[in-house]
């Protein structure tokens, strides 16, 4: 049975309850755990919110909290694994979500200035709980419905804090949807006056649709297939025409590549078009078997690019 949303009168108690709750993740994490922020609405005071405690812990190496998943089950935790946030390692249990990344990741940052952006604006802080409490009541046992309701608000913080990171989301917004079908559209299909014969790959498993964000706006897209033997396929690349020649494609292939390493993916294949080989090559991709396992045909001038991860 779905639980249903409850928003509550702000808790004097919570940053208590945070630093009880702190002090046991970070034992738990061990030496690897650097520091631990309270965020979310609770983190916030005078803002009413979900009584669930959110935090960061900021470790030195992702890959070695998989280590701790025992100790952190020890503490009643449920591992969710990345759940849907690339670089994260997600724990839940009652009353607590725990979202663990790596020091640097721009999540960081941005989670912090929205905090530190509500805190010291009043009257951002009341616009919103009061849209919080209108989504609660109006999708009270639908929290992904809860949550998009809320992304137009954040984006807007977001902007103000000043937050101007690089980032990379799977594709889960109305709005990273929007962009991530404009993309492939405008790049692909309809100068080829076709419609996307693709679109079945938004929801399977082997296949991963994810958007570069510069702060707040969308300047890029990719298309990646999971293969076999921890091969994986990028698909399709793009940066925004307005963004291109500023070395956000270097960036978004530099994510790409980190992701994927920590994920097990020992190469990543692309067949290069003329036109895009001199980048490929100069991010230290050199021809490589293609090898498509779904046997798709591919374009006479395309060249198989490769790199070993």
């Amino acid at each position: 049975m779905k639980k249903i949303i409850e928003i509550v009168p702000c808790d004097p108690n919570w940053p208590h309850v945070f630093k009880q709750e702190a002090e046991c993740i970070r034992q738990a994490l061990g030496d690897n755990c650097l520091s631990i922020h309270h965020i979310g609405s609770t983190s916030v005071t005078g803002l009413a919110a979900k009584p669930i405690i959110d935090m960061i812990p900021v470790v030195a190496d992702i890959k070695f909290v998989d280590l701790c998943n025992d100790a952190m089950a020890q503490l009643g935790y449920e591992l969710k694994g990345e759940f849907g946030i690339p670089f994260r390692r997600f724990f839940k249990k009652d009353g607590f979500n725990i979202h663990v990344y790596r020091m640097g990741n721009p999540e960081i940052e941005r989670l912090v200035k929205f905090r530190d952006w509500l805190t010291k604006h009043p009257h951002d802080r009341e616009k919103y709980q009061k849209l919080k409490i209108k989504l609660a009541e109006k999708h009270a046992y639908d929290i992904f419905s809860y949550c998009m309701g809320k992304e137009k608000f954040v984006s807007k913080i977001d902007k103000l804090s000043g937050f101007s990171g690089f980032r990379i989301t799977i594709a889960l917004t109305d709005t990273e949807w929007a962009a991530a079908k404009h993309f492939r559209n405008k790049c692909f299909f309809d100068p080829n006056k076709i419609e996307d014969p693709y679109t079945w790959t938004f929801n399977h498993e082997e296949h991963v649709h994810l958007v570069l964000y510069h702060g707040t706006k969308i300047v890029g897209y990719t298309h990646i297939q999971f293969w076999p033997e921890n091969r994986a396929a990028l698909r399709i690349i793009v940066i925004d025409e307005k963004d291109q020649r500023k070395g956000y494609g270097k960036e978004f292939m530099t994510l790409i590549e980190k992701w994927l390493q920590i994920k097990g993916y020992k190469s990543i294949h692309t067949e290069s078009s003329p036109a895009a080989l001199k980048f490929y090559q100069a991010i230290g991709y050199i021809e490589m078997p293609f090898n498509d396992p779904d046997g798709y045909e591919s374009d006479p001038s395309d060249i198989p690019m490769g790199k070993l991860l």
